[in-house]
C-alpha cells in the first residue's frame, strides 16, 4: 500500500511539474505539491528503512524512494530561490538517471508478472525523464516543452494510474 500511496503523489507531482514546465502553473504555486510529495515520500522512505521489520529489500526501496524525495524538495527550493539556475538539480538528475538504469534492468529481469514488467518500464521511463532534466537544467538546452509533455505523460502512466490501481487492489 505504501507504494500505491507514493506513486499516486508521484503522479500528481509529475503531472503538475509538467504543466509548470509548459507555463500553465507559476513558480510561486508549483512549490507546494513538490514539498507535499517530497514530505510524503520522505515519510514512506523513513518507514521502510527504519521499521522494526526492515530488511534489505525495504532499505533498497527506501533508498530509491529518496531519489524522488530529494528531487521534489530541490525543485521546491529552486522555485523560492531567485538565485538558483537549476544546474545543481540538473547534475543531480544525471546521477539519478544513471542510478535508475540498472534499477529498470534489474526490475525487468526479475519480473514475473504484468506489474513487474510495468514497474520496470516505469523505472526506464523515469531514467529518461531525469536525463532530460539533466539536459534541460545542467546543459541548459531549450527542451522545456518536450520535457514538460513527457513529464505530464509519465505522471499519468507511471504514477497516477499504477498508484490508483495499487490502492484500489486492482494490481497486486
Amino acid at each position: 500500500m505504501l507504494l500505491g500511496l507514493s506513486l499516486l503523489y508521484v503522479g500528481a507531482v509529475l503531472f503538475l511539474n509538467g504543466l509548470w514546465l509548459l507555463g500553465r502553473i507559476g513558480d510561486k504555486e508549483i512549490w507546494i505539491i513538490n514539498v507535499f510529495s517530497g514530505g510524503l515520500t520522505l515519510l514512506v522512505a523513513l518507514r521502510l528503512a527504519f521499521a522494526a521489520d526492515a530488511d534489505a529489500a525495504s532499505i533498497r526501496a527506501a533508498a530509491l524512494t529518496l531519489l524522488f524525495t530529494f528531487t521534489y524538495f530541490w525543485v521546491a527550493i529552486n522555485r523560492n530561490n531567485a538565485q538558483a539556475d537549476g544546474r545543481g538539480l540538473g547534475w543531480f538528475s544525471l546521477f539519478v538517471a544513471l542510478t535508475a538504469i540498472p534499477v529498470a534492468i534489474d526490475t525487468l529481469v526479475g519480473s514475473h508478472s504484468f506489474w513487474g514488467v510495468w514497474f520496470g518500464l516505469c523505472w526506464a521511463a523515469w531514467a529518461i525523464l531525469w536525463f532530460l532534466f539533466f539536459v534541460l537544467l545542467a546543459l541548459q538546452k531549450p527542451i522545456a516543452k518536450m520535457t514538460g509533455w513527457l513529464t505530464v505523460l509519465e505522471g499519468i502512466f507511471t504514477g497516477w494510474i499504477p498508484g490508483y490501481l495499487l490502492l484500489s487492489g486492482a494490481l497486486k
